[in-house]
């Protein structure tokens, strides 16, 4: 055992860490692998102004892994003679060129989404900018073919809950450190509710965190939003709640820090949304995609 990445912590956080691991001293607290994690806030999210498409690399195609039921199993309708294009945005996954995506549909480009998502645990510990690309390619060919192009007028279609899949918001450095983010604590599933009779969001935030015996806590998030445009909400923090009291008593000298990557407060823009997933972008350009249960789990 040994003590590493808690430079900046303080005695009274240390403190914590020793109480939640049921009296083990923070001399001797196990230090393990950390999992990625993070967050979107609720909804809030910018207009994609800009579009940057890298040019394609000559890299042969390989077959995608047959163990994902998600991912086309017919060559992509850009393909001549069910040969798919010979050039590919990235070897490692397999993704067809720019143009060969834009023959796809929107089923198969969910597919190469989700292939892309693998292993990323949400982007929140920061994506390879390679693979940055790649996804936020697939997310703006999709939010170009927007099923529900009024979200707003029709909010039984994002009525309920969702898990988020997927955030260019990131937890990195001393903000890592200060929530023990770097294996003392671990997060879990974030996910939302959506109650549009009520006009009422709830965020769920799960941490998992370690010791003799592992502590599960969660941190909620309460907002209100109301409608301004047929594809915009403004979004209001109301309350938030920490529990347990050992979690709390752990985040409580930097709970602001952590209302601060977790409030979704400000303007929400749903750019797509169909029956298996939502893209939204937040008045601070970050993106966000979350799923229905059947397709985050």
């Amino acid at each position: 055992f040994k003590i590493r990445c808690f430079f900046e912590l303080s005695a009274e956080e240390l403190l914590a860490m020793a109480e939640l691991s049921l009296g083990v001293p923070s001399a001797l607290l196990p230090v393990q692998a950390s999992h990625p994690p993070l967050c979107y806030g609720l909804l809030p999210a910018a207009p994609h102004l800009h579009h940057f498409t890298p040019p394609p690399l000559s890299i042969p195609w390989r077959p995608l892994c047959p163990a994902c039921p998600l991912l086309p199993k017919t060559a992509c309708p850009a393909s001549t003679n069910g040969a798919r294009d010979s050039s590919v945005i990235g070897a490692d996954l397999n993704i067809p060129a720019l143009h060969g995506l834009r023959s796809c549909s929107n089923d198969e480009l969910k597919g190469f989404l989700f292939h892309a998502l693998e292993g990323l645990d949400r982007g929140i510990f920061g994506v390879p900018t390679a693979r940055k690309v790649q996804i936020e390619q697939l997310i703006e060919l999709l939010e170009d073919r927007n099923p529900l192009p009024r979200p707003t007028e029709n909010l039984d279609k994002v009525n309920g809950e969702w898990r988020l899949l997927y955030s260019t918001i990131t937890i990195l450095g001393s903000k890592r450190t200060k929530l023990g983010l770097r294996g003392f604590v671990t997060l879990g599933d974030i996910t939302q509710s959506l109650d549009i009779e009520q006009m009422k969001a709830v965020n769920i935030v799960m941490f998992h965190v370690a010791g003799l015996v592992t502590l599960s806590g969660s941190l909620t998030i309460e907002s209100s939003y109301n409608v301004t445009s047929p594809t915009r909400v403004n979004v209001h923090y109301e309350k938030s709640v920490v529990t347990p009291e050992q979690l709390l008593n752990f985040f409580r000298r930097n709970y602001n820090l952590l209302l601060s990557i977790f409030n979704p407060e400000g303007w929400l823009e749903i750019t797509y949304v169909d029956d298996s997933i939502r893209i939204c972008r937040d008045d601070e350009g970050h993106i966000f995609l979350l799923g229905r249960d059947n397709i985050a789990n």
